[in-house]
């Protein structure tokens, strides 16, 4: 059995009216393709052409169009599969753009280098035959319109009067039997009862660049995590203290890196009285490690260490 790509490329097609086209891809503004790409298609177009398709090889696209020497080797050198690639995408484009009407189509077949010659009729001047495709199509179009118009028509009138009506009867019936709404609590009670809590700039021991940029980062993941508390407000470390928010914990720190550990002292004091009411140390191994995902670790235990505190903790400083 002879696939639909075999029939295609046996087709007979006229050489002339080939080369015209292809002239004319080249001329197109809407055809986007670098200058070797341009030389790619018009060399696969005339070795085809010339009945020599079959050598269509990268080896030889590479020597004949990319000056490639003999040593060339297409797996380790592919700019004989993505300048085909690039090509096959702006044939793609020009004939979706400008030329939908051209009487000849140019492409290229995945999975290799020859192109292949098609036409609306198969010959080698298909322009009437895809005219006359064009107008039936339009026709039995405008046809099937009219006829689902014209039946739409007696049913839709009468179905968009009854849906009017039964609107209008749901309305008065949904505001009778609806409860009426709550007004929402006020906002300030609603943060009054959570646990406030200020994530001061870590400080970094040792004077290390690395150390800086971990502090900085750790202090950045803390307040994201933190924030997803539902009973917890988190306060900025430059806030206004004009309308302070009690109780109010402080959470410091300190980072130290030495070579490749890493040394984390954390505290979480009351604001009423500067008493420590939880610390802790985190001392992590940074060789194999980002330090994304170390503070990424780090802050979501401590979040998550604070959180459960928070009943203990909120009680006692009211």
């Amino acid at each position: 059995m002879v696939s639909d790509e075999e029939e295609t490329s046996r087709e007979p097609y006229d050489s002339a009216a080939v080369r015209e086209q292809l002239e004319r891809i080249l001329a197109s503004p809407e055809f986007h393709a670098p200058e070797r790409g341009r030389r790619f298609l018009r060399y696969i177009v005339e070795e085809t052409l010339e009945g020599r398709s079959e050598q269509l090889k990268a080896y030889t696209i590479a020597q004949a169009v990319f000056a490639r020497g003999a040593s060339f080797d297409a797996q380790n050198d592919p700019v004989v599969r993505i300048e085909a690639g690039r090509i096959r995408r702006a044939l793609e484009r020009y004939y979706l753009v400008s030329g939908s009407s051209d009487p000849i189509g140019i492409t290229i077949p995945k999975g290799g280098y020859s192109p292949q010659f098609s036409s609306s009729n198969g010959s080698a001047n298909p322009g009437e035959g895809r005219d006359l495709q064009n107008r039936g199509n339009k026709r039995v179009g405008l046809e099937r319109s009219v006829a689902y118009r014209d039946l739409l028509l007696p049913i839709g009138v009468p179905a968009l009067f009854g849906v009017i009506a039964v609107l209008a009867l749901i309305r008065p019936l949904e505001a009778y039997f609806s409860r009426p709404r709550a007004p929402p609590a006020p906002a300030a009670s609603t943060v009054a009862s959570k646990v406030s809590i200020v994530v001061e700039p870590f400080a970094a021991l040792g004077g290390s660049s690395e150390g800086v940029n971990f502090a900085k980062g750790l202090a950045d993941q803390l307040l994201t995590k933190l924030m997803k508390a539902e009973n917890l407000v988190v306060l900025a470390p430059d806030r206004s203290d004009t309308q302070p928010i009690v109780p109010l914990f402080s959470l410091q720190g300190s980072v130290v890196i030495e070579g490749a550990v890493l040394h984390l002292h954390v505290r979480m004091i009351n604001g009423a009285d500067g008493t420590v009411i939880w610390a802790n140390q985190y001392d992590r191994q940074l060789r194999g490690r980002t330090f994304l995902d170390v503070e990424d670790e780090i802050a979501m235990q401590i979040a998550l260490e604070i959180s459960n505190r928070k009943q203990s903790a909120a009680p006692t400083n009211r």
